[in-house]
């Protein structure tokens, strides 16, 4: 039976003009575009990746015209708390686990945005070889209706990666991950959807180091008090230097509210 579809709102804000969409039902939002059959290419946005679109106008650009950009971390979450607006992250890893436990089995959606139960085909594409795969079979224990439809790991040469590209426009994948790393794995959806256009494309980074087990989500305590990014210094000591991203998105943050104010007080006057 098809039921009349709803779909959930998104509202618009802007980080250091960088687009950014909350909402309280980002599952609902995804699964009503790919309904309508409109392709969306979803980016997990952060301080580093911010920091990251400052120095790089092309994974900027590309940040502007995603069809979906969530708050991913905390840092964004503070600056929007600068700016007098409470709202909750939305984790890229966390995001892209419901979209894979709701394409197996869409009617636990059951707020109206579907209309069908048929199971959406997922495809994984990046990480080292043999983490991908075991990712992609842990999901697959871990929700036996899952329906894979493919796994490639990220180390590939040009020639397999023409022989991707002709294996996702012959699929045709409902939902596309894409573990590559930013700004690489948003640069390779960019260059790529349109083999897919009506595809759910995210970017989940190292989603799938984590899902295959080779590490370990921060603990619960440490992710709550936006401290998160100190486990991942633990676990991957050489990212020092792209941390040192986060102090300095914090001290723009301030000045940029400060001069604000200060702009608001003068304007008064």
């Amino acid at each position: 039976m098809v039921r009349e579809l709803t779909q959930p709102s998104l509202e618009q804000f802007a980080v250091f003009g960088l687009p950014l969409h909350l909402s309280n039902d980002y599952l609902g939002w995804l699964f009503h575009q790919h309904h309508q059959q409109n392709g969306v290419h979803v980016v997990t946005l952060n301080a580093e990746m911010s920091m990251q679109a400052e120095q790089n106008p092309t994974l900027a650009n590309i940040i502007r015209q995603a069809e979906l950009v969530v708050p991913d971390g905390s840092g964004i979450v503070f600056y929007m708390w600068l700016q007098g607006k409470k709202a909750q992250r939305c984790p890229g890893i966390e995001l892209a686990e419901a979209v894979l436990r709701a394409s197996a089995n869409p009617a636990v959606l059951n707020s109206g945005t579907l209309s069908t139960t048929a199971p959406y085909s997922v495809f994984f594409y990046g990480g080292a070889p043999g983490v991908c795969e075991k990712a992609a079979e842990q999901w697959q224990q871990r929700v036996p209706g899952l329906a894979i439809a493919g796994v490639q790991h990220g180390y590939i040469s040009p020639d397999e990666q023409e022989n991707l590209r002709q294996t996702l426009k012959t699929l045709q994948p409902d939902i596309i991950l894409v573990g590559l790393g930013v700004p690489r794995q948003e640069l390779w959806i960019r260059d790529n959807r349109h083999l897919c256009p009506n595809s759910i494309w995210i970017g989940v980074g190292g989603s799938f180091d984590i899902w295959a087990g080779v590490k370990t989500r921060a603990p619960k305590w440490l992710s709550n008090n936006g401290l998160e990014w100190m486990y991942r210094l633990y676990q991957e000591p050489w990212r020092w230097r792209r941390m040192l991203a986060l102090p300095q998105f914090a001290w723009r943050s301030l000045v940029y509210r400060l001069t604000r104010s200060s702009k608001a007080v003068k304007a008064r006057v």
